[in-house]
């Protein structure tokens, strides 16, 4: 399996444009935090984060291709249950199945970071002190952060976890990597 310093130098390939390096690393936070709660590993979930978009800048013009460019390049550097994950995170546009509660992790664990990095941004403190309760409160708020498909946190519940539970798992990970994803708290 690639190591993290492998896979940061992959993830940057393709020439992402810098808030994709910050999905990418939020992502891994969440998922690292994830695999730590749920008891897997740590390493495989977070790795699977960090590069679930990888194909992004080459497929975004092609939201079917999206996902499926990425396991393809992978393939032999991750494992198939990876693979399997990075395809799933896509499923309403390349029709693959999601499958598990690692599938069902990434998806929820991608999609939350783009809600929780809107909210922080707005937020005179950043992310610092952010409450699950306001994080709510922005999710039932349709034009903020339109773009994050709220009903795919939502689907935390197909991993045996709470609404409020994710959430706060995925605010302490990302506030433990505040600085790295620019969401510190404002001087």
């Amino acid at each position: 399996m690639i190591d993290r310093d492998a896979a940061l130098e992959l993830l940057r390939e393709p020439g992402p444009e810098p808030h994709l390096v910050q999905h990418g690393l939020a992502s891994e936070a969440v998922m690292r935090a994830l695999a730590s709660h749920f008891g897997e590993d740590e390493e495989l979930w977070g790795l699977t984060g960090l590069l679930h978009d990888w194909d992004y800048p080459l497929t975004a013009n092609d939201p079917a291709r999206h996902g499926l460019e990425t396991a393809e390049k992978l393939e032999g550097v991750l494992p198939s249950v990876a693979l399997q994950a990075i395809r799933a995170h896509n499923a309403e546009c390349n029709g693959c199945k999601v499958d598990g509660r690692f599938d069902v992790a990434l998806r929820c664990g991608e999609t939350v970071t783009g809600l929780i990095s809107a909210a922080a941004l707005v937020r005179p403190t950043g992310i610092e002190g952010m409450q699950v309760s306001s994080l709510k409160k922005k999710m039932k708020d349709k034009a903020f952060a339109a773009s994050v498909n709220r009903d795919i946190i939502r689907q935390c519940a197909d991993m045996d976890m709470t609404l409020e539970d994710f959430l706060a798992l995925a605010i302490e990970a990302m506030s433990g990597k505040a600085a790295e994803l620019g969401l510190s708290k404002a001087v």
